[in-house]
């Protein structure tokens, strides 16, 4: 089973470190800001003990890296050190959610605004389920995300039942590569699965049984 499972190809998801509103608590979207001091720290500091050759993230199995467009994420795609080859693909695919209106306002400020309209009166606001006046919608997350999600199970494919290593990574944002997890495990975005993403963390996902058909995430691995 070991012996399967390092030949099972991954797909690594890198948060960016900390920004001044992650940490404010701002919704961040489209707003180009850069990672603080302490932000870099973590990337770095992740980077140093689980990325390189015979770690957990060994660049020399990645076939593919998407990286989203926005300055924190290449800041922190560099930060990693894999390396350019593959030469990353910097596409919107992995974008964080479009907020709309809501872009750099905190949660209650959201839910204020929302209830001065006259909505959510049954229940408060919550993003998964209604998404983001002039932005997105939790339909429109979905379809890019599916659509993400069978390109990276096609380049992977061709990886499965030989000795090759066929590893993926992302480098993007909190709230998305949440949405990424549930609809990987074939949930819909709204899904109540309570997750913790770190800035600067890296999450693993992989497949059951080393069976494209069994996409699944790692609660625990050994390290290399």
């Amino acid at each position: 089973m070991a012996d399967l499972e390092a030949r099972t190809p991954r797909v690594f998801l890198a948060r960016h470190g900390e920004t001044e509103w992650a940490k404010n608590g701002r919704y961040t979207g489209i707003t180009d800001i850069d990672l603080t001091d302490n932000g870099v720290n973590q990337v770095s500091s992740a980077a140093k003990m689980l990325v390189g050759e015979a770690k957990l993230l060994d660049p020399s199995r990645l076939v593919h890296v998407f990286v989203s467009p926005r300055k924190r994420a290449v800041r922190t795609y560099q930060l990693l050190g894999v390396g350019d080859s593959p030469s990353p693909e910097v596409t919107e695919d992995i974008a964080e959610w479009d907020y709309g209106d809501y872009e750099g306002l905190k949660v209650g400020e959201i839910r204020e605004l929302r209830h001065s309209k006259g909505l959510d009166k049954e229940r408060p606001w919550n993003v998964w389920a209604d998404g983001c006046e002039g932005g997105e919608s939790m339909q429109e997350v979905t379809e890019r995300l599916d659509k993400l999600i069978a390109k990276i199970k096609n380049i992977q494919e061709p990886y499965f039942d030989n000795d090759r290593a066929g590893d993926v990574l992302l480098v993007a944002h909190g709230l998305i590569l949440r949405c990424f997890v549930k609809r990987w495990l074939g949930f819909p975005v709204d899904f109540p699965l309570e997750m913790i993403f770190s800035p600067g963390g890296i999450s693993v996902m992989s497949y059951k049984n080393g069976n494209i058909k069994e996409p699944g995430f790692y609660i625990g691995l050994s390290l290399p």
